[in-house]
């Protein structure tokens, strides 16, 4: 199975309390970059699809991993490449070039150009948390989706059972590959992914590490810088930002004596009933 996954660098969301918001921008400065937390979780998706756990080493299939950045961002490839990823692409950009349109239009070019079998990303990236990616690029693909994948069963490389989380409970559906998918955190529980290859292997709970001969490895792994121009003549912005404000703040609540003088409240000064 040939995997492609696509993932960002965002701001360290363990460190959002230090983002400041002024109305001409989101200021970051002075925070940390890492990998956006579900897209580590698809990578990790990725190589347990494509290996026996016992022997994760010999691959059986190819995950390629991308994303659209400016030359510091192939610090992030690298560590995906480190962990197992076998091909990068780093699609040459800034954040101020994208919105999540574009992104899933150019990746539409790069599937088609790389014919991956399969593309798996986080269900979201905590900067923006618009959730959209995935189901643009599967409607431009014309490919059966799932998304919220909390589980998945590969069946024979030809297929995937996805466990999707949804209210109440888990629903399961399968899709004939090739297919999209995006992931939630629960995927990275040790049964969550069960592969063809080692359908019987339990992993350790989260996400792999790298060791240091592997980081030293990955160095010599492939690495294609790819202009956005190559991928779509289209770069115009279906979203853009004009001015960022904080939320007010909230007035002091008041204390009613029953339930009639609050569903009045509600109605005539809250005016929600």
């Amino acid at each position: 199975m040939r995997i492609l996954v696509p993932l960002k660098r965002v701001a360290d969301p363990d460190n959002a309390n230090k983002i400041k918001v002024s109305a001409a921008k989101i200021d970051t400065t002075g925070l940390e970059y890492k990998p956006n937390p579900f897209d580590e979780y698809a990578v990790e998706t990725a190589l347990r699809l494509t290996e026996n756990g016992a022997t994760p080493k010999v691959r059986a299939g190819e995950v390629l991993v991308v994303t659209f950045g400016p030359k510091e961002t192939e610090v992030t490839l690298r560590a995906a490449l480190a962990t197992g990823a076998d091909k990068a692409f780093r699609v040459d950009a800034t954040d101020a070039d994208l919105d999540g349109d574009l992104v899933a239009r150019a990746l539409k070019t790069l599937v088609e150009k790389e014919k991956p079998d399969l593309v798996l990303l986080g269900k979201q990236e905590v900067e923006g948390d618009a959730n959209q990616v995935g189901q643009l690029l599967a409607e431009y693909l014309g490919w059966p989706q799932a998304t919220f994948a909390g589980s998945i069963k590969s069946e024979a490389d030809k297929a995937l059972v996805v466990g999707r989380e949804v209210d109440g409970g888990t629903l399961n559906l399968r899709v004939t590959l090739p297919a999209v998918v995006s992931v939630d955190l629960r995927i990275v529980a040790p049964k969550s992914v069960q592969s063809m290859h080692s359908p019987a292997h339990v992993y350790a709970d989260g996400v792999r590490f790298a060791a240091l001969m592997a980081i030293m490895a990955s160095k010599k792994k492939p690495l294609v810088e790819v202009k956005l121009a190559d991928l779509t003549t289209d770069t115009a912005l279906k979203i853009t930002y004009t001015s960022f404000e904080a939320p007010p703040g909230r007035k002091a609540g008041v204390k009613v004596k029953s339930v009639a003088e609050l569903v009045q409240k509600l109605k005539t000064e809250a005016k929600v009933l």
